[in-house]
């Protein structure tokens, strides 16, 4: 008895699976890693089903400023599987996007039978865009696409999550990341102030400059010690000297020879007195002897004769 209806697709399907799997096409040696993030995404669908709009919806709530392309197809019917080739090869020709998603809502197994077509297998494994298989709308809908494909999501929905980020928990990310950022720079700014301060309060410790500074501040002490204490050895001096003084004063000899001086000087006055006396009387004598000797002399005596005589008659002419 030969399987009929769904029977005979689910014969056909395991057969494929195991040909497929045999040729290695499920291998995970294979699988693309997803882009992270995705800088444009692809959706190829149909362009009037709910998957479409979910999809959209989706990526525009994580991610608005994230490009999509849409690569319309049919996802159900004899020319499904030929438009779903054409436009995964389209997407590699073009090479606008980083990451393809490929899917269509739940539906019976002829529903989706179109991603159980061998051509439609070879194209996701061949195309060199990651592609991210969405198809049916329960964990149970499972398609030769999703084994081919280099990821799983078993929802259009969510293979929007997968390959979009969230821009709100990014934010909250990026966030929380500059706040570690700036904790983690206030802490090295802090340290670092702290070893700067401490090196630039050693250096400055160091600083021939300041060690000038307390040298010279070590002999403005000393210059005003030394000058203090000079101060005090002058003062004890100036005190000795007028102690010495007034001494020498009590002691001085100077009274008595202020005296002897004018002792002195009364004789030498005496002295003076006497001798001019005694000069004066001589020259008394000598000019009392000189006018006796003139009185005696013959010369003053003939002189004398002379003027007595008559003077002789003058001649007459």
């Amino acid at each position: 008895m030969q399987p009929a209806g769904e029977g005979l697709l689910q014969q056909k399907y395991e057969q494929l699976k195991a040909k497929l799997q045999a040729e290695g096409l499920f291998d995970l040696q294979y699988k693309k890693s997803l882009p992270s993030p995705a800088h444009c995404v692809g959706v190829i669908t149909s362009k009037t089903g709910a998957t479409l709009h979910d999809i959209l919806h989706v990526l525009k709530r994580r991610d608005p400023s994230l490009p999509v392309i849409i690569y319309p197809t049919a996802v159900q019917g004899d020319d499904a599987p030929g438009q779903i080739v054409r436009a995964i090869e389209l997407a590699n020709k073009r090479n606008e996007c980083d990451v393809l998603i490929v899917g269509r809502g739940g539906g019976s197994l002829e529903d989706l039978w179109s991603f159980n077509d061998e051509r439609v297998a070879r194209a996701i494994f061949a195309s060199r865009i990651p592609i991210v298989s969405a198809v049916g709308l329960h964990e149970t809908d499972v398609t030769i696409a999703d084994f081919v494909a280099d990821l799983r999501a078993p929802t259009p929905s969510a293979a929007a999550e997968v390959v979009s980020r969230n821009q709100q928990e990014l934010l909250r990310q990026v966030q929380s990341a500059r706040q570690r950022l700036e904790m983690a720079m206030d802490y090295y700014l802090a340290n670092r102030t702290r070893r700067f301060t401490q090196i630039h309060h050693r250096l400055q410790q160091q600083h021939p400059q300041l060690r000038l500074a307390r040298q010279q501040t070590m002999l403005e002490r000393l210059q005003k010690r030394m000058s203090f204490a000079l101060e005090n050895q002058l003062k004890r001096a100036g005190q000795q000297q007028q102690r010495l003084t007034r001494q020498l004063v009590h002691q001085n000899p100077q009274s008595r020879i202020h005296r002897a001086q004018t002792r002195i000087q009364q004789l030498e006055y005496r002295l003076a007195e006497t001798l001019r006396a005694q000069l004066s009387a001589t020259r008394e004598r000598f000019g009392n002897a000189v006018t006796h000797l003139e009185a005696v002399s013959p010369l003053s005596t003939l002189a004398l004769a002379v003027i007595a005589s008559p003077a002789p008659p003058m001649a007459q002419c």
